[in-house]
């Protein structure tokens, strides 16, 4: 989601337009009228005063009408967004905090620990190299921002207030050497890596370092945001002559040079991502493990970096992932590595050693179609763009699911692929495992597995469950691993054992299968179950046999489907143009299949159907044409139904229609189009102003500054594998919300990590669906149990920031579609109860997320049994979003605050019906909150009326004081010019009476 921009700024005075030119016509009037009536025309001071003071009254309230006019039209959404927060109560931040320690006590991910290079010993004294460690990564940037009003536990207090002594002159040469972090932004992002050369580090400091401790840390930090992608060919941004690099980021463009560090060599070469260490990071690897022979490397980012590198050295004796912290997580990193927390994180992503071996290496970013620059859109702000695509061509092979499978089929060799396998992560301690054998009970699948600590010290670990299917060369696609259930055991003692129950449906383990209607279906044949250590290695496995095929239909839906599942994207595959992998043959297609698109052309028959500014009212015309005649929903209606009787009723109760009845044509406008940061008042039925807020890792409304504690990323909560922290989480928020008067919280995001140089991956859980919808559900389920809306987002292939804005085709396969990239939001929606959604920029396929049918109708409302209300991504218009066309396939709200294209003007009676159930989405996850669960909510004036309302008393009471002064100075000084007058007169009869008879008449002659 994006914030308040430039265009905003333009919008918003365009739109104020009318009552800006009657303040300038009125302000002219008044000056003319002066300047006439003092040079040209009244003698009489008192009718020249008396229009001068009238004059400028009028002009006063000419312009206080139209003042009136902008606060309570143009202005008034954000006037009001601009009031009514509250505050942060002692026991919410307390509780935040200690929450954000205890998230990162289990994301913190040990990868390597040889020789029991970790725990240090109690007060060891450590040497920390690496700028980043001065400055590390928090959160990220962009609606998952931190709120800066809360103090930051930075790395290095974290380590000292473990007890560990630090290396102060080494923390001083990187703060002195920069103390700000390069800005990530949405519109341009400075992606330099800030690091002192080797060269700077003197013999004496060296020296010094070494009489310190024989311990180093290596800190190496990278960040991500929202509105750009991690730059994978460094090679390829612009270089500023201070030396630091910044992708100059129009949501797709770039400008190209090399990337120097310091002026004295490229830090990268061509090809060198992001994601890979700079030669800078290099030499520091070098000089730190030249001079210690024990050495640990931090990794501090959300971002799966390449950390081939590692094993280079010897010296590298241990290595730890440790993703955004939040405010107050570096508390933990201290912990774990003086001992008094055991490291229990498990990777939510695959570390690979080589990028360009991955199957989606030459299919990320855009590109733009050569035949479609006659619907090229004017994105404002962020400039101009052409229709653009990105081809998912890996299928459902997304991270680990295609290297296991790979793997398995002989079609690459793992070791050399992979480093650290997803679900992966060491211990302080060991474990054994142990499973009993599976039964199936009512469509349940049931084991008990036997966790035992084996080791030496207390620790906790995670049960991860995996299936590997049976596969027919060419039938279904299929993944030889695949997460189905995972648990977290308690924390465990030495020599203590707990035994975890673990229960799935065994639909789960049903493949989605495209051919004819297509549906799920759970093929006979060998289920092989086990409990794995990740994903690559098991600890143990059973065989699960299912004597016969199952087909999830009308009469048997697959996991609680309302109706059954069956093929509705169809036209988001391409329709031929994208060949996607396959496993047939040992994946015989993986060179083809992988390779980066040749065609940029878009098919005739998608250009036909395509839809964005330049041709919605046909698009509009035609709809209304296809759904025919419809009756105009009753408006305005007198049936005094208020908001707060709907509390707690089902969604198509019968009150729903008399409430509705009494909604008016300009209401429900307003509530659907401005309803960013927002669920807007009607007060005609009781529906007070509620405040929707960004999220994910935190509250923060950018309007008032008011925020909460950040809370460490969603791949942090992802590392932890334990549902209790996600629901704690979901606690967390529901409990700031309402210190904050929130009721709407813009998150969680769940879109896949599909590659790791994805901008907002910290945003998103995982590159698995299962860790990613077990996670996000049990967020959301604490939430609106709380009596909050979370906005579960974006949906859907939301998961790449590049172009996002730029009509971007999404292209994938039903199948992938369903088992990976919708399957997180079914979660959400089943078992969170979601009534809150936001749509993506992006087009699924042929078609804008936030208008898509099949999406929000069939899928989302029809399939899931969803009910509550669509809101769009930030909604800037930019070239294709449109309300209309919005609410005539599934969407419910605008996430505008000032107009666009946002407004609904269509009065037929086809758009009076898609706005009255657009507002009855709406409606309903309003009341379903806390503000309404006691009755008829309190009605509170903002600040900013009462203000206006005493100034306009203040003001009323000045112009009657003034136009009682003007009348009164008037007659007086019109009574005076009387007398002057009366007196002059006199004076001349007087005069003519006095003057001599010759002088009346002419002399005779």
């Amino acid at each position: 989601m994006l914030g308040i921009n430039m265009d905003d700024v333009i919008a918003l005075i365009e739109s104020m337009r009318t009552q800006l030119i009657v303040i300038g016509v009125a302000l002219c009037v008044a000056i003319v009228l002066t300047v006439a009536v003092n040079k040209f025309w009244l003698k009489s001071q008192g009718w020249r005063k008396l229009i001068h003071s009238w004059s400028w009254i009028a002009a006063t309230v000419a312009i206080m009408v139209a003042v009136s006019m902008i606060l309570f039209g143009p202005l008034n959404t954000t006037l009001n967004l601009m009031s009514g927060s509250g505050t942060l109560s002692a026991a919410s931040k307390a509780r935040a905090e200690k929450l954000a320690t205890e998230i990162q006590n289990e994301g913190v991910t040990l990868l390597e620990n040889n020789d029991s290079s970790l725990p240090l010993a109690d007060g060891s004294a450590v040497n920390v190299f690496g700028w980043a460690s001065s400055n590390p990564i928090y959160g990220g940037t962009g609606s998952g921002s931190m709120n800066t009003k809360y103090p930051t536990t930075s790395l290095i207090q974290g380590l000292q207030d473990a007890g560990l002594k630090t290396n102060e002159q080494l923390t001083k040469k990187y703060t002195d050497y920069r103390a700000d972090r390069p800005i990530v932004g949405m519109v341009s992002q400075d992606w330099s890596l800030p690091e002192p050369t080797a060269a700077s580090y003197t013999d004496a400091e060296m020296s010094q370092a070494k009489n310190f401790s024989k311990k180093a840390i290596v800190v190496i930090g990278r960040s991500g945001g929202e509105g750009a992608d991690l730059p994978t060919d460094m090679s390829k941004v612009s270089t500023h002559p201070a030396g630091y690099v910044s992708k100059v980021q129009a949501f797709g463009g770039e400008e190209t040079h090399d990337y120097v560090n310091n002026g004295d060599y490229n830090d990268f070469e061509a090809g060198q991502g992001y994601l890979t260490l700079s030669k800078t990071e290099q030499d520091l690897v070098k000089l730190v493990t030249s001079n210690f022979d024990d050495v640990t490397v931090i990794y501090n980012g959300a971002n799966a970096m390449n950390l081939n590198w590692v094993n280079d050295y010897s010296q590298i004796k241990s290595v730890l992932w440790c993703p955004p912290a939040g405010q107050t997580g570096f508390a933990s990193l201290g912990s774990i590595l003086a001992g008094k927390v055991n490291p229990s994180g498990k990777t939510s992503d695959t570390f690979i050693r080589d990028f360009t071996k991955a199957a989606w290496y030459n299919n990320i970013g855009h590109w733009n179609y050569e035949n479609m620059t006659d619907f090229n859109t004017d994105g404002g702000f962020f400039g101009k763009f052409t229709p653009s695509f990105v081809n998912y061509v890996e299928g459902i092979y997304v991270g680990y699911k295609f290297f296991e499978t790979a793997a398995a089929e002989g079609a690459l060799n793992y070791d050399e692929a992979v480093q650290y396998p997803f679900g992966y992560g060491l211990s302080y301690t060991t474990f054994s495992q142990t499973m009993s054998d599976p039964t199936v009970s009512d469509g349940k699948v049931s084991f008990d597995v036997t966790v035992t600590n084996t080791g030496s010290a207390e620790g906790k670990t995670a049960v991860e469950v995996f299936y590997n299917p049976p596969y027919t060369n060419g039938g279904i696609e299929k993944s030889t691993a695949n997460l189905v259930a995972f648990e977290k055991t308690k924390s465990l003692k030495p020599g203590e054992s707990e035994t975890v129950k673990i229960s799935f449906n065994e639909s789960d383990m049903a493949s989605y299968d495209t051919r004819g209607n297509g549906g799920y279906v759970l093929e006979a044949g060998d289920y092989q179950i086990s409990i794995n250590s990740d994903s690559h290695n098991r600890i143990e496995s059973k065989t699960l046999n299912v004597a016969s095929e199952v087909r999830y239909d009308g009469s048997n839906t697959h996991n609680g489907d309302k109706t059954a599942a069956v093929n509705h994207f169809a036209d988001a595959d391409g329709n031929g143009s994208v060949t996607y992998l396959s496993r047939a043959n040992g994946f015989a297609n993986l060179a083809q299949a992988t390779a980066a698109p040749t065609n940029t052309e878009l098919s005739s028959e998608y250009k036909q159907s395509f839809v964005n500014s330049s041709n919605v009212e046909k698009y509009l015309s035609d709809a209304r044409s296809a759904e025919g005649d419809v009756k105009m929903p009753t408006t305005g209606a007198k049936n005094n139904i208020q908001l707060y009787q709907l509390y707690g009723k089902d969604y198509n109760d019968s009150m729903w229609d008399k409430l509705l009845d009494q909604l008016t044509y300009e209401q429900m406008a307003q509530l659907i189009g401005y309803a960013g940061y927002n669920n807007g008042a009607i007060p005609s039925i009781g529906k007070v102003r509620q405040s929707d807020v960004d999220g994910p890792a935190a509250l923060n409304n950018n309007f008032t500054q008011q925020g909460s504690i950040g809370l460490p990323s969603s791949t942090t909560v992802a590392s932890t594998w334990n549902k209790n922290l996600a629901k704690e989480f979901g606690k967390a928020i529901a409990q700031m919300g309402k210190d904050l008067q929130v009721t709407g919280w813009y998150a969680p995001a769940m879109n896949i990590h599909r590659s790791p140089y994805a901008g907002r991956n910290f945003e998103y859980f995982s590159e698995d669906p299962v860790l990613s919808g077990v996670m996000a559900s049990s967020e959301i389920k604490e939430v609106q149990d709380a009596g909050m809306y979370a906005f579960m987002k974006h949906f859907a292939l939301n998961d790449q920031e590049d172009y996002r804005l730029g009509m971007l085709h999404t292209w994938t396969n039903e199948q992938a579609l369903r088992e990976i990239y919708l399957k997180p939001f079914e979660m959400s929606v089943k078992d969170g109860g979601a009534t809150a959604v936001m749509s993506a920029f992006n087009y699924v396929g042929n078609t804008w997320a936030g208008a898509n049918n099949a999406l929000l109708n069939d899928v989302l409302r029809k399939e899931w049994g969803f009910n509550g209300f669509v809101l769009t991504d930030y909604f800037g218009g930019y070239g294709y979003m449109d309300a209309t066309e919005s609410i005539y396939n599934g969407g419910n709200a605008m996430l505008a605050t000032v107009k666009t294209t946002n407004e609904i003007t269509d009065k037929s009676a086809n758009t009076v019906a898609h706005m009255r159930e657009a507002a009855h989405g709406i409606l309903y996850a309003a009341v379903n909150t806390y503000v309404y669960a006691n009755g008829a909510p309190k009605v509170e004036i903002a600040l900013w009326q009462w203000i206006y309302y005493a100034a306009v008393a203040v003001i009323t009471l000045l112009l009657l004081w003034a136009a009682w002064v003007s009348i009164r100075r008037f007659l007086k000084r019109h009574a005076a010019e009387k007398a002057a007058a009366e007196v002059e007169a006199e004076v001349l009869d007087e005069t003519e009476a006095d003057a001599p008879a010759e002088a009346e008449a002419p002399a005779a002659e």
